[in-house]
């Protein structure tokens, strides 16, 4: 896989930017939320959980050349969750293949948040990130992430069954359907400069793993 190459992304009001092990703290914090880890845990992670979530989003910075990012409100500085680009590697069936994923802390759900940082990461995807397709995965009974998805122009390409023997949809999204979809809009992403509009807000449900 090419070296790493992942972005800093300003939109109105978030910045997605790399994860760093100072970030394991508030990591902890949020990742413990019953409700953040719902899909498919139905609980949240413990400390030693949430440490070695996080050095395998280091990893895959090296390994992958994509990744997890932080998402850090710009408003007030503050960790809000995570999201991007990341390989589904818990899910070989669909590789070769780069999903777009995110994960909120129950206070930053219900904002436009999830809709706002994965127009940003599908954005960069297709330009600078110089790909064709790119998956979304969400279990039926998180129908709020779905609806995320489709706001973003993914539509359904198939069923199959995750890791822990759950149902999963996966979605997908072309560049050219992209392209026609994004048509005549404003700029929704930066990398590491001027930012990108916000979006209407999201249902507050968080969506499933993507590592």
């Amino acid at each position: 896989m090419a070296p790493a190459r992942i972005p800093t992304l300003v939109t109105g009001r978030l910045v997605l930017r790399s994860l760093v092990p100072d970030d394991l703290e508030p990591l902890i914090e949020i990742q413990a939320e019953e409700s953040f880890w719902w899909y498919p845990l139905r609980a949240g992670m413990t400390a030693d959980q949430t440490a070695a979530f996080l050095e395998r989003v280091l990893e895959s910075y090296e390994r992958d050349g994509f990744g997890l990012e932080a998402v850090v409100e710009r408003a007030s500085g503050s960790l809000m969750g995570w999201a991007g680009l990341a390989v589904p590697h818990f899910l070989p069936q669909i590789l070769p293949a780069v999903e777009v994923g995110w994960r909120l802390a129950g206070a930053a759900r219900g904002r436009g948040f999830a809709t706002e940082v994965g127009a940003a990461a599908v954005a960069f995807g297709f330009t600078s990130g110089g790909l064709e397709r790119i998956v979304s995965i969400y279990e039926p009974q998180n129908a709020a992430s779905g609806r995320v998805m489709e706001k973003l122009g993914f539509t359904p390409s198939l069923s199959t069954i995750g890791p822990r023997g759950e149902e999963l949809v996966v979605t997908e999204l072309r560049r050219a359907r992209w392209e026609e979809h994004t048509a005549g809009a404003a700029p929704r992403h930066a990398a590491a400069s001027p930012p990108g509009t916000s979006v209407p807000p999201d249902e507050p449900d968080p969506r499933q793993s993507t590592v």
